[in-house]
């Protein structure tokens, strides 16, 4: 039985538009796990597409000064920071520090000293003994770490907080509603199975704009028509490797056959929870959900929502046909109605 928001048809999407003999359909597997935040990939998208520069805006959101997706920034490397325990599933304290404790273990995992001062939660302060010994001066807590944190310790030990980095990207959706509303046909399938823009025959019209579940499209100003990711289409048709992924230092971003991709993410996400990282998930990989799978999915360390990802993405043509069925209907119902009117004062 499909899912509730399954599209019915072929999965495959470059047969379905037409394409006779087409190659494998290809795609993206960005794994956040080991994404640096690097900005490799943006950097590597704007000077192989000629996207032009977004300008330099501080937008006070960490390290993130692109913000989101846009027809400028056709790759965006979020950071979220996450003021929490990384090896814990639940926050220290509520709101603000000085708040209740959620999770007393966390609390005293987070304030815990060599040696006992008074301080960690739930000891009363004052102790004669505590404030003797902090009376004496600084404590020693030890050199400094040779490694990276929580390599030593585990992740259980790690007490500050926590980068998600992620690499978005246009998901190349496999029911693509912005090529479904696009009225010029400046929007088109690929033999790859990507969705490409042509922009020398796109009119501006936006309609693909409000049509994206993920909010991906957008407009340039001072341009008016539509930009966004073409999985470097260019590229692909040379049988090279699109540019973001080439730059990729630690092969976050992964390209390949798409179902290629998807075996190797299941491994990954295997791997993870063998680990203890039991909050990996893999998004936008099943076939099944809302836009039939997407072409760039994703390996989130956190719920989508956290990323800026919608949880349950459905393509927003997938009601067209009832849609215009009930129009109908009711375009008749109103004709029958008008008739009766009319009919009915003849003597």
């Amino acid at each position: 039985m499909p899912h509730a928001n399954a599209l019915y048809g072929p999965l495959d999407p470059a047969p379905d538009a037409g394409y006779e003999d087409a190659p494998p359909r290809m795609g993206f597997f960005t794994d956040t796990s080991v994404c640096i935040g690097c900005k490799a990939c943006e950097v590597a998208c704007k000077e192989w597409n000629l996207v032009p520069e977004s300008g330099l805006d501080l937008l006070g959101m960490s390290y993130d000064n692109t913000g989101a997706l846009t027809a400028n920034s056709w790759r965006h490397v979020a950071f979220i920071e996450q003021p929490r325990s990384a090896g814990w599933a639940t926050p220290a304290f509520e709101g603000d520090p000085d708040g209740p404790t959620v999770s007393p273990v966390t609390a005293a995992v987070g304030a815990r000293t060599t040696v006992d001062t008074g301080t960690n939660p739930g000891l009363p302060p004052g102790s004669p003994g505590a404030a003797a010994r902090m009376a004496g001066g600084p404590e020693f807590l030890g050199m400094p770490g040779a490694q990276p944190p929580g390599r030593g310790s585990g992740a259980e030990g790690r007490t500050d907080f926590r980068w998600l980095m992620m690499s978005d990207v246009c998901k190349h959706c496999t029911h693509a509603a912005c090529l479904d509303v696009c009225p010029t046909g400046s929007l088109f399938r690929t033999e790859f199975g990507t969705v490409v823009v042509q922009e020398d025959i796109c009119n501006g019209c936006g309609y693909c704009i409000s049509a994206c579940p993920y909010g991906v499209i957008d407009q340039r100003r001072g341009d008016g028509r539509a930009w966004k990711c073409t999985l470097c289409y260019d590229r692909l048709g040379a049988g090279m490797t699109p540019a973001c992924a080439q730059a990729c230092p630690t092969e976050s971003i992964q390209y390949g056959p798409l179902d290629e991709l998807r075996e190797r993410a299941a491994v990954r996400v295997a791997t993870l929870h063998g680990r203890g990282v039991s909050e990996a998930r893999l998004y936008g990989h099943d076939p099944n959900d809302g836009v039939g799978g997407d072409g760039a999915f994703f390996l989130l360390l956190d719920e989508p929502e956290v990323y800026g990802l919608p949880p349950d993405p459905v393509v927003t043509t997938r009601d067209l046909p009832a849609m215009w069925k009930r129009a109908g209907l009711a375009a008749l119902t109103m004709a029958a109605v008008t008739a009766v009117a009319f009919l009915g004062r003849r003597p």
